[in-house]
């Protein structure tokens, strides 16, 4: 039998073979046959025959309990996360106390230069009975968002506040401040639209731009002329401008580096080139100007040249949430589209009433912008020669970072660096300050270094303070 299913064999291939090897064709069971047709036929069957067959065959005989129990005890899941090792544990000073000029850390007083209390508003007498206030009115909050029945009308009060003081139309509040910018740009921009954003924007702005899945393009940090060549760039290929909205996305002052956002040329090009322009300000508002009014104001920009600006409350108000300004009709599209204004309860009242309260103290004492200025521009004086940092950023940001002078060639040797010395600065001479800590998922390739919060209520003797502990302690690390 075995041997003749060999010649039928045998005789199926010489069949085939003669249909192929024939110069026009062959003649099969008296029928002509191309041999390419032949081969095609072949074809067909093979993909049907995958198309068909089951992908799984389950076994034959079924598992019993006893083997499942086995194979489910075998059985390891990958890891969620890796490892944790003691470099990776994040062990941030614990605050027993506000977070103003002074602070308790593990009982003892330190020098508090770790938090953007840029007014100094952190214990303010008036802040603080305006708080009192609206927690005997309203509560310590309405436990649900704002679009359901989460307003109050001490929201609205704020919101009307704000939009007078940057003077913009109108303005929402959102109920965290770091979640503000990076849920405004995807209520505006979706797939298929265009960003060009700055390459050191800090990571919730970069959220926003992962969440928007638009096109994203970065030029670098702060260069007026790699943004023209993006933008001439971008306009020269796009076939139906009308139909692609564009913006560009930047920091008035940059949490990364702390410079300030030439915005007069941004303008310019945004104009030249059809593009709007979202500008977050949580470093500025309060801060630029001579009202404190930001960005526009310092740079002597008219307000409605910005089409959308953002800040987060918690640095220069020291209060807690964001605020969005813009066109009534920008403000509305967010109140319907802006996933962190419709899914999140509202804004605690008496956060909102604190800001109310912040804004009355500023427009009441101009001379704090003043207060705070002198001693960025005193400590920045005293900052100007420690060993192995070179300061870097705008002469009137309350940010003044630090970077290495020479880098190790890799990110996490000058991190275990800073973190030594901002360690022995608050172990040996009682001074708090921040590195520029970054997850994993943070794209900034801007330098790493060290971030003081300057605020107009650090007297001389905290910043000559400071200044002289880093020296101290910059000196050891790179001798």
């Amino acid at each position: 039998m075995a041997s003749g299913l060999m010649d039928v064999i045998a005789n199926a291939l010489n069949l085939i073979t003669s249909a192929f090897d024939a110069p026009t064709g062959a003649i099969i069971f008296g029928v002509p046959i191309d041999g390419h047709l032949m081969l095609e036929a072949l074809l067909v069957m093979v993909i049907v025959f995958q198309l068909t067959k089951k992908s799984h065959k389950p076994p034959k005989k079924p598992l019993t309990e006893k083997e499942i129990d086995e194979l489910c005890d075998e059985w390891v899941p990958e890891p969620l996360t890796s490892d944790s090792t003691e470099e990776t544990m994040i062990k941030p000073p614990t605050l027993e106390s506000a977070a103003g000029p002074h602070v308790i850390v593990d009982g003892k007083d330190v020098v508090n230069f770790a938090s953007a209390n840029y007014l100094g508003l952190v214990g303010n007498k008036d802040v603080i009975d305006s708080c009192v206030g609206s927690l005997e009115k309203y509560g310590v909050g309405s436990c649900g968002p704002r679009t359901f029945y989460g307003t109050m009308d001490v929201h609205l009060d704020c919101e009307a506040r704000i939009a007078k003081f940057i003077g913009m139309p109108d303005c929402a509040l959102y109920s965290y401040g770091f979640c503000t910018i990076f849920s405004v740009i995807p209520a505006f921009s979706k797939k298929g639209d265009i960003i060009v954003a700055d390459e050191g924007v800090h990571w919730a702005v970069q959220n926003g731009l992962d969440l928007s899945r638009s096109t994203v393009f970065y030029f670098k940090h702060n260069d007026m002329k790699s943004l023209e060549a993006i933008l001439e760039k971008i306009t020269s290929r796009i076939k139906e401008p009308e139909k692609v909205r564009r913006y560009i996305v930047v920091e008035a002052i940059y949490q990364n580096s702390g410079q300030i956002a030439p915005l007069n040329e941004m303008v310019r090009l945004k104009e030249k080139h059809k593009f709007r322009i979202i500008l977050d300000e949580s470093h500025s508002f309060g801060v630029l100007g001579n009202s404190g009014r930001g960005l526009a104001e310092y740079c002597g920009v008219p307000n409605e040249k910005i089409d959308i600006i953002t800040a987060g409350m918690g640095n220069a108000l020291a209060t807690d949430g964001g605020l969005c300004t813009g066109s009534v009709g920008v403000v509305n599209h967010q109140r319907l589209m802006s996933s962190a204004y419709l899914f999140t309860a509202s804004l605690p009242p008496y956060l909102a009433s604190a800001a109310i309260g912040a804004l009355e103290y500023l427009e009441a004492n101009p001379s704090v912008l003043t207060k705070l200025r002198a001693n960025i521009a005193f400590l920045l004086k005293e900052l100007s020669d420690v060993s192995g940092l070179a300061t870097v950023g705008h002469p009137l940001s309350p940010i003044i970072f630090l970077k290495l002078k020479k880098s190790t060639g890799s990110n996490k040797t000058d991190m275990h660096l800073l973190d030594s010395i901002t360690n022995q600065v608050l172990k040996e001479h009682s001074v708090l300050i921040v590195t520029t800590k970054r997850s994993s998922l943070d794209k900034c390739p801007l330098p790493l270094g060290l971030r003081l919060f300057v605020s107009a209520s650090h007297s001389e003797s905290d910043l000559v303070k400071a200044a002289a502990s880093l020296k101290k302690v910059a000196a050891v690390a790179f001798s």
